[in-house]
């Protein structure tokens, strides 16, 4: 088979008429009453997300990061705590905790999920010594304040799990959500939202998120209140009343034609997500085919069993293969689509050497990033592109 036609790993342009006309009416009435920082826009959306959600309270961002830097901030996470996350994953969530004046500790991930290891965190937890107070340290000597699972590529972490790990050692849980909005977890308590399974979490609606906006922008979400009361003078420089400073804050407001934007897009999601869903199952089918399975891994869906429909909603479709950066040369020169997450851990970065770490400290992580391929999944996707996509993966393998 020839490979005629390039396929692009993500194409907003397919989203539809539809979908344009929605985000276009959004932006003019924005740009129509000139209210562009926070006010009714920002509140109609963080409303609106709460309702799709099922619960807690959202505060709008400027970035996924953003909302992560303050949440920690409002927790009073600072120098003398550690902060505990995996190293397989985007830079901010290492980011945010460094910024904070933490330790950032990692324990390594589960192989077939990509996500947080329960046993690795056990062990690690298991590892460190208590104080006088009965606070857990790190080796350094910093309390021990946070744990932070991270759903990658549109599935959850074991979060019951993590939960049991983090509830025996008294350990707080902060939800990384930021890929994996409309998706669910079959929670031994019952089925919950992801954003909403901790009691504190964020999302990142960066343009190729599932739900992304015209830029920029993220929401923190939480349970508590008080604690969405907080976070809503935080993200203003510390203001309830204007010029008036309860605590040191940050410019984290979301701008009101991004929630106007969001606002637009949010009744879309499910049907994109489900066409996400479609396309893994499609790509299943056409690596059977290729007699490709005994050698690609494709993503594993650990909740796929548990009867909801929304547990996985394929924010990236990351296969697994030994050959990787051959075979990612070969799609690229027949402009086939693809990208790596993420290439090197965050623990063998060079900003964080500080940390101590060398090749080999978490294997499943380095593992990870030397076989892991993104290929696309959008929704518009073609069932013709899907077939050349594996077809090159055919002929790069052979």
């Amino acid at each position: 088979m020839s490979l005629p036609i390039s396929v692009p790993l993500f194409d907003l342009s397919r989203l539809g008429t539809q979908v344009d006309e929605a985000v276009c009416e959004a932006a003019t009435r924005v740009l129509g009453h000139r209210g562009y920082v926070l006010g009714a826009e920002v509140e109609a959306f963080e409303s609106d997300l709460i309702a799709y959600l099922g619960g807690g309270h959202a505060v709008g961002m400027s970035s996924g990061t953003d909302a992560h830097l303050a949440l920690m901030m409002v927790m009073g996470i600072g120098v003398g705590d550690a902060v505990i996350s995996t190293p397989y994953t985007f830079f901010a969530t290492a980011g945010c905790i460094h910024r904070t004046g933490a330790e950032i500790l990692f324990c390594d991930i589960d192989p077939a999920t990509f996500m947080m290891d329960p046993a690795s965190l056990r062990a690690l937890l298991s590892s460190l010594e208590k104080d006088a107070d009965g606070n857990l340290r790190s080796p350094k000597g910093n309390r021990i304040r946070l744990i932070v699972p991270i759903h990658l590529f549109g599935t959850c972490s074991d979060m019951d799990a993590i939960g049991s790990v983090a509830e025996e050692f008294g350990i707080e849980i902060l939800e990384d959500a930021a890929q994996i909005l409309g998706a669910k977890y079959p929670s031994k308590s019952g089925s919950k939202s992801a954003g909403l399974i901790a009691p504190t979490s964020y999302v990142s609606f960066y343009p190729s998120k599932n739900l992304g906006a015209a830029g920029d922008a993220g929401v923190a979400l939480c349970l508590d209140e008080e604690m969405a009361d907080k976070l809503r003078r935080v993200r203003n420089h510390g203001m309830e009343q204007r010029y008036y400073h309860k605590v040191v804050g940050g410019n984290f407001r979301i701008d009101a034609i991004q929630a106007a934007v969001l606002r637009a897009k949010l009744p879309f999601l499910d049907g994109w997500n489900a066409t996400r869903r479609a396309n893994a199952a499609s790509y299943r089918e056409i690596f059977d085919s290729a007699g490709l399975l005994d050698r690609v891994i494709l993503p594993a869906e650990p909740f796929a069993a548990s009867g909801l429909r929304d547990h996985h909603i394929y924010h990236q479709y990351v296969i697994r293969l030994p050959k990787r950066d051959a075979v990612m040369a070969y799609l690229s020169e027949h402009k086939i689509g693809c990208a790596i997450y993420y290439p090197v851990p965050l623990h063998l970065q060079e900003c964080f050497a500080y940390l101590g770490h060398k090749q080999g400290d978490f294997p499943a992580s380095e593992q990870a990033a030397k076989e892991s391929l993104a290929l696309p999944i959008f929704p518009g996707l073609l069932p013709d592109e899907q077939q050349q996509v594996v077809e090159a993966i055919k002929q790069a393998l052979n």
